[in-house]
């Protein structure tokens, strides 16, 4: 039987997801320990207090279906973003939210536009559900907003922009946003993804939700898995207008979201001193590897997510497979247009102090 055959017609010319390899494998297939990852942009603190305590609290009532319209983070996101839970909807990751959005609204031979080296998520949500791929060239390693502006045609359904950036960290400006919302049309939806917005300086933070009043078809995603500390729990959640989110809940699966994730991520969203901690380490870690790269004289890509882009100028594959070697695990970004490059999660001190001593080994 060839089932390839049977599916949707965008599903042919697509490849699985790769993940990066769990810690374990690699350390059995290359005969090392104590090896550290640097490749999924985690927050490596590890679980806060907080939401740990919460996952405890809920673990006697995991025989019970979880709220499927969690009400309580609901009321906790409303009350601290300022808008009404009507304009909320939660999902298991802001990817399968993102992946909603295309499956309510995008059909096939319309189109999506987006950037040249962003999250890829788009690129194979788009040939999944038929439409056409419109990949706007990057302009220094970010996004072009006047070419992805002038991209936009009557067959224009949906624009999907990740800010910051990743896999490269680029950072719009609020006037840069503002100047594109107004040059989009109202019926072309614009999905902009902040799934890293936590680790933007507060001075320099977009009122993005703010956004919403003024643009209906605005549509705002972020998550709890970089900053909180939730990724192995995966929710996520949007904002925007409470009729597009009505919408989007006539297609939601019930139950998207598991108990202990809506519990964890509404503990995580109270606390601020795990975040402030998780941000803080944050922005001295990146500014070591900054310096490092400088003295280094390496080619990086200045960054506002939890993850550096260094630029080798040169295939990237052989440096990968030398790190491995030496037990640290970044993630090669080819699959993203970028063959050069290697995307480095920012980790605890002693972790990113290993990669830098390998990364001087390797490339001495």
């Amino acid at each position: 039987m060839d089932y390839l055959a049977l599916a949707n017609a965008g599903v042919e010319k697509l490849h699985p997801y790769q993940p990066g390899k769990p810690v374990e494998e690699l350390e059995r297939e290359l005969g090392i320990s104590n090896s550290v990852k640097l490749a999924s942009n985690e927050n490596p603190m590890g679980l806060g207090p907080k939401a740990k305590a919460a996952i405890e609290q809920a673990l006697p009532e995991l025989a019970r279906y979880p709220d499927a319209n969690g009400f309580a983070l609901k009321s906790a996101l409303a009350a601290k973003l300022g808008v009404n839970t009507d304009q909320l909807i939660l999902g298991n990751g802001s990817n399968e939210l993102i992946d909603l959005v295309y499956h309510t609204f995008v059909s096939s031979g319309q189109q999506v536009v987006f950037s040249q080296y962003t999250f890829i998520v788009y690129a194979m949500a788009t040939q999944a559900h038929g439409a056409k791929a419109v990949e706007v060239p990057a302009k220094d390693f970010g996004h072009d907003l006047d070419a992805m502006a002038a991209a936009i045609t009557e067959q224009t359904k949906l624009v999907c922009i990740t800010n910051p950036n990743n896999p490269t960290g680029t950072f719009l400006t609020r006037a840069e946003l503002e100047a594109f919302l107004a040059k989009v049309p109202e019926q072309v939806l614009v999905v902009l993804d902040e799934a890293y917005t936590e680790y933007v300086d507060e001075d320099e933070r977009h009122p993005s939700i703010d956004w919403l009043a003024q643009y209906p078809n605005l549509i705002v995603s972020r998550t709890f898995s970089k900053a909180y500390g939730l990724a192995g729990l995966r929710v996520g959640y949007m904002v925007a207008n409470p009729e597009l989110i009505g919408v989007l809940n006539r297609v939601r699966e019930p139950f998207n979201c598991n108990s202990l994730a809506l519990a964890a991520a509404e503990a995580a969203l109270g606390d601020e001193a795990y975040l402030s901690e998780a941000v803080d380490l944050n922005r001295r870690e990146m500014a070591r590897y900054e310096a490092f790269f400088q003295q280094q004289g390496l080619r990086y890509v200045p960054s506002r997510g939890n993850f550096i882009t260094l630029d080798l100028q040169r295939d990237a594959a052989p440096v990968f497979e030398a790190l491995l070697r030496e037990g640290v695990i970044v993630r090669p970004i080819a699959g993203y247009g970028l063959p050069t490059c290697l995307r480095i999660s920012i980790g605890l001190e002693q972790e990113n102090q290993r990669c830098m001593d390998a990364l001087a080994k390797v490339l001495g």
